[in-house]
């Protein structure tokens, strides 16, 4: 077979990009106007530059092992874009290969793509249902790196504003400049670069605007000293992302507040709070709740790995080491620390510490009880994580069924979001930064003889999170989104 010349694999590249530019504002516009969120296995397309979208095809070819591209996905998107659809979330790429697979099995006698989209889509043609009955007010108590973050994601996620909006940040008095400085911090991030937005800030109403978004920051020490309902702020979930307060006597200062109505704690809760992993125990949620805890960063990573290994193949005993990315709670170069080690230099030093994500699992996935134990290093780099977890199985199984069964599960089930898929051979943590997903199994550092294995795991312990964190505000404020595909296993 002849190889392709120079000029074929950059005319083809230009074709792509053409129509991926064509793309954009289709994707724009039903996003903004309607609502709709078009998305290419699981990841977000709105708002995104044409080399992330065009990325985003080739990930769905390596993985999926399919001959997915722009060529078919604009077809797909353009027969969508003239149906009536409102308040959805689509995924583009799962319709695209249903569509080739449809194809591939009934050759001449195929629907053409215009047909074939409107019979899958006919569920939600011209369906105008609301995902909420009135949008939800939301605020952030604490502005720090997991507040900042959520603030971007829900400004991502503001749409057409009918379903929720960031009202406010709550953060302690500061001195002159504060206002300036905060909007500094939000905008420009040293890990995860430049928010992708405009920001203004208003200082005469001490305000940020966040895309159009108003954020009113207000300065207390205290939650109960706060009145929301001042800034016509009311019913609102509060996001407390400081872990000052941790129990539900603590938590419960913000129901104290005239104008909150629940909690969502994001970190690890004490006592008989519920700690949720979202896709693995969020099914305990329940609407009278006030208060929940998003658990950890490495919670949410290993959680949903270790149910699904469990469930196929048994779990008889395991350890899981987290080498993490150091955090706020340490020292950068040696000084006291109330922590064992923790006092000494993260920047120069790998620091081992305790972590008890390997025992709050067992709040996730009660099965695993006793099962595991865990420990953690610190490793002097500011973010994305890795899990390993060594694990003595009920089965034997070998490395490619095992990473089989994994790919099939980052990419067909429920957990695509919880659980993602790696094979390169070079990956490394910066690799990951700003992933969107819980976790990333690195498929060719799977090891396995006979009954056990060693899983590693990546994730970014800081956006992943939050990624995480804001599928679980969706789903405490009511938000039910009509979705396509409708079933998965």
């Amino acid at each position: 077979m002849e190889r392709p010349s120079v000029d074929d694999y950059f005319g083809d590249w230009k074709q792509r990009e053409a129509l991926v530019q064509e793309m954009i504002p289709v994707i724009g516009q039903l996003f903004s106007k309607r609502n709709v969120g078009i998305f290419i296995y699981g990841r977000p397309l709105h708002n995104r530059s044409v080399t992330f979208i065009m990325k985003s095809h080739r990930f769905v070819r390596q993985v999926e092992r399919n001959e997915m591209s722009e060529f078919e996905t604009h077809s797909m998107l353009m027969a969508m874009a003239k149906l009536d659809l409102w308040h959805a979330q689509i995924d583009l790429g799962k319709l695209t290969v249903r569509y080739m697979e449809h194809q591939e099995n009934e050759g001449a006698s195929s629907l053409s793509v215009h047909d074939f989209v409107g019979a899958e889509m006919s569920y939600l043609d011209g369906l105008k249902e609301k995902p909420i009955e009135k949008s939800k007010d939301v605020v952030l108590y604490g502005f720090g790196r997991i507040g900042r973050l959520m603030a971007r994601l829900l400004v991502e996620r503001t749409s057409t504003g009918e379903v929720m909006r960031l009202r406010a940040i709550v953060v302690r008095p500061g001195g002159k400049g504060d206002l300036d400085k905060r909007a500094n911090l939000f905008t420009s991030d040293s890990v995860h670069g430049a928010f992708q937005g405009t920001l203004r800030v208003d200082q005469e109403n001490g305000c940020l605007i966040a895309n159009g978004n108003v954020i009113k920051v207000i300065y207390a020490n205290s939650p109960e000293e706060i009145d929301y309902t001042e800034h016509d702020i009311n019913d609102a979930l509060i996001i407390d992302n400081t872990g000052k307060w941790r129990d539900e006597d603590g938590l419960s200062l913000h129901l104290k507040s005239k104008g909150a109505s629940k909690v969502i704690l994001t970190a690890p809760g004490k006592g008989s709070l519920k700690n949720i992993v979202y896709g693995i125990n969020d099914d305990q949620m329940s609407p009278d709740d006030k208060i929940i805890t998003a658990a950890s960063c490495t919670t949410n990573a290993i959680a949903p790995v270790l149910k699904v290994v469990n469930d196929r193949f048994g779990i008889r005993h395991g350890h899981v080491e987290t080498v993490h990315a150091y955090t706020n709670d340490q020292n950068l170069i040696d000084n006291y620390h109330k922590g064992s080690r923790r006092g000494r230099s993260a920047a120069l030093n790998m620091v081992l510490t305790e972590t008890g994500a390997a025992k709050a699992v067992v709040k996730a996935v009660p099965e695993l009880a006793g099962k595991l134990t865990g420990n953690a290093v610190r490793v002097p780099i500011p973010n994305v994580s890795m899990a390993i977890m060594n694990l003595s199985l009920s089965v034997s199984t070998t490395k490619e069924e095992l990473n089989e069964f994994l790919r099939n599960i980052a990419l067909h089930s429920n957990l695509q979001n919880q659980i993602s898929y790696t094979q390169s051979p070079d990956a490394v943590s910066s690799d990951f930064v700003g992933t969107r997903e819980a976790g990333i199994v690195d498929s060719n550092a799977t090891i396995v003889q006979g009954n056990n294995c060693v899983l590693y795991l990546w994730y970014d312990n800081e956006f992943g999170y939050c990624c995480q964190v804001a599928r679980m505000v969706y789903k405490m404020v009511g938000v039910n989104y009509q979705v396509y595909p409708q079933e998965q296993s």
